[in-house]
């Protein structure tokens, strides 16, 4: 994401701000949706997914685990950040911990994803996550698996899941797809396959799959972009690089001006991130920070 420049013929007059319709893929392309999924899953899985984010009913008990209380020392422990981070919100004292822990712990325990049976800590293993667990990491050598094998409990593992990201959507699947084949269901919708929706021609998915998005035309004229969305025209089209190095360096831009030789040295290079940020100078474009990098 970020601005980038463009040659486009001279009288290239496609509206600014408006993405260029060669990188959407056409309307023709949308399938059906599925009528008997939500998103590809079988009933049974998508039973499963919703024990995972606790949409439907869930006790802690169902998987051996231990119901989280207010004092389980995980739960205390980020209780006692929440607390002490907005006072003004949670108030203050040993009720206002109590309280926040019960708060979570009540959320917590309606979440199959915080109580993982070992099977599933296994799955998880087996599939090459857990890396927390069963990797170290150095600057050096990047991620290294401990040896011998390490394989954490699902303790461990249900700890860790109440903090920081925790589970991700990979895991989510790898769970619910080992489940299903431990209890003989099918993970995939039958309908759909899997894909939660459905051709409304044969050969509409494969079509789809080939199609490739396409630039605009190539010219002699010099254009601003952005690739915030898939990519738009944000400048008129100037004859050499040096008239548009004077559009980006006009003070009337307001907060999008940067200085001349800022905008020549990035329509040189081509290419800028949207923004970059550093202790030194905070954040600012990245077209401004071309400017820094020395030649």
């Amino acid at each position: 994401m970020g601005r980038e420049v463009r040659r486009v013929p001279l009288d290239f007059d496609w509206p600014l701000s408006k993405t260029w319709d060669g990188f959407l893929m056409p309307d023709r392309y949308d399938e059906d949706k599925c009528p008997d999924c939500k998103n590809g899953y079988s009933p049974q899985a998508q039973n499963l997914l919703d024990l995972w984010y606790g949409r439907l009913p869930f006790n802690p008990q169902s998987t051996g685990s231990t119901p989280l209380r207010h004092d389980t020392p995980a739960v205390r422990a980020f209780a006692e950040r929440n607390v002490s981070r907005a006072p003004e919100f949670y108030g203050t004292g040993e009720a206002a911990i109590v309280r926040e822990g019960q708060r979570l712990a009540d959320l917590w325990n309606r979440s199959w994803s915080h109580h993982l049976t070992q099977d599933d800590v296994n799955a998880l293993v087996d599939a090459g996550r857990l890396m927390d667990f069963t990797h170290t990491w150095s600057r050096e050598g990047g991620w290294q698996a401990i040896d011998p094998p390490v394989v954490p409990t699902a303790e461990q593992v249900n700890e860790w899941s109440l903090g920081g990201f925790g589970h991700d959507g990979i895991n989510t699947g790898v769970v619910i797809r080992a489940r299903c084949e431990r209890e003989g269901f099918n993970e995939v919708c039958p309908t759909c396959q899997g894909h939660s929706t459905l051709e409304k021609y044969p050969g509409q998915r494969a079509e789809a799959e080939a199609w490739e998005a396409t630039g605009p035309p190539e010219g002699e004229g010099w254009q601003l972009w952005e690739t915030v969305t898939e990519g738009s025209p944000i400048s008129p089209v100037f004859a050499s690089a040096d008239a548009l190095a004077d559009w980006m360096s006009d003070p009337e831009r307001g907060d999008q001006w940067v200085p001349a030789e800022t905008a020549r040295k990035f329509i040189d290079e081509g290419w800028a991130p949207t923004g970059i940020g550093s202790p030194a100078r905070g954040y600012v474009s990245g077209v401004e920070a071309v400017g820094w990098r020395e030649s």
